[in-house]
């Protein structure tokens, strides 16, 4: 044990620095100074390795060899060797590393940080060292042979590795932009990109690579005016290490390599970072609270550029969903500084996994809403464990910051007092989960962020025009509340819904008896399987007015002539299919996701 920690790493200013910002308690720093027997070995079985190094300007670059095991490994006590097909034209690393050198040992011995990695079984080892040696050929595209003294290495979480089988494949570079204004093609490849990798140093004494995955497009481009692109990446509860943060504490610049692993191109950027923290981090990217801004001082986009393609495999399963700029997208976002709370008076089943609930507002100010609204809840007290590395049990409760909206199923004031209103949901995640077990008469209370939305349908007055709605499931909850506005004889509504969940339609249906006759009712599910409680619910439906197809609805079944505008509340695969049915017709849709 004493070894050990003799040979443990100090943590440097910068990581400590960030562990004080974000109220961490301190860790010991698991990197050692040499190449560990674990790091050699996993080496040598990684496809890829992932590259940093700082430029004449002292400004970091990224870059990404391999494409099959075998390639890198040990071949001396910390010293390792790496042979690679090489973009020796346009790689910014291997232009910092061999562009004006002569083969064989280098003078001045520039840093290099590296992160191997096996994205197909979703392992990495991370190291850092200084170029001993280096030779380059042009030969088949571009070779290099580079050897590095290893005077760090850390093995890293699989987290945020999406799975990827790595293939070598034939290169043909080509630079589409050099500009920090990023083309067209570098913004496709962005919003398709599920990994990038980051080289950040602290100062010209110590480098950091490693990489940062998520869903497809979780990198943000903020702005891309002529004096260069912003991007912004969410940075996700991860080891609180804070290796790659502590070196932008101390030197705010960082070079990332961004693959399109399914057709070779890469985008090289190098620019200054901000770290955003807290409330800073919300107002950019809403939900998240650490995030990296990136002030693009240089970039270049080559197309067939990587000697390796990926096939794409599972995604990891500790990604959150897509985390918007604020100007992309209105957000759902607190209304109030959590001084109003909404206390559960009521709850009420309607199918044995959809419950309408009621909530009854203590404010000290006036609280108004309009139908088609949501309301915006925290359930953060309630729900959330606290930090924790990793949790294979429930990967995705470790961002999840039990923020959460409900369309309010209820008219404002009618049959019930204005501070009053109700939510209609469906069992599905933690927080509905929460909703089904709670006990009405515990008074239960609940932060209310506040009401947003303008999810609204043509009211009386408005217009004489058919008003055609499109519903899947709980996706009818922005209907309920505006049925009072609405002109039921000019409503076309088109409501896909499991045999399951036919009684929230018998609901819907008793309340509103004229709403039957205006509905088309696609229910999917077999219905020779239904039980005796679900025949009764199906005969009653059958007895009323509506329109009922006993299959999924189809694309002819949405006429166009109805109507210019069409409105959708779906979730993601009906909308999708929505959207392309009603291709040259405008669409109003509810996000259903949120």
């Amino acid at each position: 044990m004493t070894s050990i920690l003799m040979d443990t790493m100090q943590w440097h200013d910068g990581e400590q620095r960030m562990q004080r910002l974000l109220h961490v308690p301190p860790r010991d720093n698991p990197s050692v100074p040499y190449l560990s027997a674990g790091a050699a070995d996993f080496l040598q079985k990684a496809p890829l390795v992932a590259l940093g190094t700082l430029d004449k300007e002292a400004r970091p670059w990224s870059t990404l060899w391999g494409g099959q095991a075998g390639f890198a490994g040990p071949i001396a006590e910390s010293i390792i060797g790496l042979r690679a097909q090489v973009d020796t034209k346009y790689d910014p690393v291997f232009s910092e590393l061999f562009g004006n050198r002569p083969s064989g040992l280098t003078v001045d011995n520039p840093m290099v940080s590296g992160l191997a990695i096996d994205l197909e079984n979703r392992r990495r080892v991370k190291l850092f060292g200084h170029m001993v040696a280096g030779s380059r050929s042009d030969r088949d595209g571009g070779q290099a042979q580079l050897v590095v003294k290893i005077e760090e290495s850390l093995g890293n979480c699989p987290k945020y590795l999406n799975r990827k089988h790595i293939l070598p494949s034939r290169f043909n570079p080509q630079l589409i932009s050099d500009s920090p204004q990023l083309s067209q093609s570098a913004m496709n490849l962005l919003s398709r990109a599920d990994a990038i990798f980051v080289s950040s140093s602290r100062g010209k004494t110590d480098m950091d690579t490693n990489i940062r995955g998520g869903p497809p497009g979780f990198v943000r481009v903020e702005s891309n005016g002529p004096n260069g692109a912003v991007l912004v990446y969410p940075e996700y509860s991860g080891n609180r290490f804070y290796q790659t943060l502590g070196n932008m504490q101390i030197n705010p610049r960082a070079g990332c390599v961004i693959p399109d692993f399914g057709t070779g191109d890469v985008l090289y950027i190098t620019g200054h970072t901000q770290i955003l923290v807290g409330k800073d981090a919300a107002e950019v990217l809403p939900r998240s609270n650490l995030a990296v801004r990136i002030f693009i001082d240089a970039a270049k986009y080559v197309q067939n550029g990587l000697a390796f393609r990926g096939q794409p495999g599972e995604a990891s399963p500790y990604n959150p969903s897509v985390r918007f700029l604020l100007a992309e997208k209105t957000i759902p976002t607190m209304g109030t500084d959590g001084d109003m709370k909404a206390t559960l008076i009521k709850k009420e089943t309607i199918t044995p996994t959809i419950q309408r609930f009621r909530f009854q507002i203590a404010s000290h100010s006036p609280v108004t809403w309009v139908p088609g609204q949501y309301a915006t809840f925290s359930f953060d007290e309630e729900l959330n464990m606290g930090y924790s590395h990793m949790r294979d049990d429930d990967p995705t409760s470790l961002n999840d910051d039990y923020i959460r909206t409900f369309t309010v199923s209820s008219y404002p004031g009618r049959d019930l007092p204005s501070n009053e209103f109700e939510i209609t949901v469906r069992l599905h995640g933690k927080v509905s989960e929460y909703l089904f077990r709670a006990y009405e008469g515990a008074g239960i209370e609940v932060p209310l962020k506040g009401f947003g939305g303008s999810f609204r349908l043509p009211q009386v007055a408005e217009s004489d025009e058919i008003v055609p709605f499109v519903a899947g499931g709980i996706g009818i909850t922005p209907l309920l509340g505006q049925l009072l506005d609405l002109d039921l004889s000019r409503l076309r509504l088109f409501w896909s819904i499991s045999n399951n969940d036919l009684g929230i339609a018998q609901d819907l249906f008793q309340k509103w008896p004229d709403l039957a006759a205006s509905t088309t009712l696609f229910i999917t599910g077999s219905c020779s399987s239904i039980d005796d409680r679900q025949k009764s619910i199906y005969d009653i439906i059958q007895a009323s007015k509506a329109h009922i197809e006993p299959r999924r609805m189809q694309a002819d079944d949405l006429e166009h002539s109805l109507a210019d505008t069409w409105y959708l509340c779906a979730g993601p695969e009906l909308q999708r299919s929505v959207l392309s049915w009603l291709t040259g017709r405008k669409v109003v849709y509810e996000d259903f996701n949120y």
